[in-house]
């Protein structure tokens, strides 16, 4: 039986990925691909995962 996992995503080689917080009324976590227009994700700063929690 195969484990239930997600396939992996393929990443361009020169990618420049980016992260950081706004902080305002809600701090704001936001992680982006600077070498793709468009290519970003916000998310209120509570619901992000911790660095011990993506090992």
């Amino acid at each position: 039986m195969e484990p239930d996992t997600v396939a992996k995503a393929t990443v361009a080689a020169d990618a420049e990925v980016m992260a950081s917080v706004e902080e305002g009324p809600t701090d704001t976590f936001i992680i982006a691909d600077v070498s793709t227009d468009d290519a970003y994700m916000t998310l209120p700063l509570v619901d992000a995962a911790s660095l011990p929690e993506w090992r």
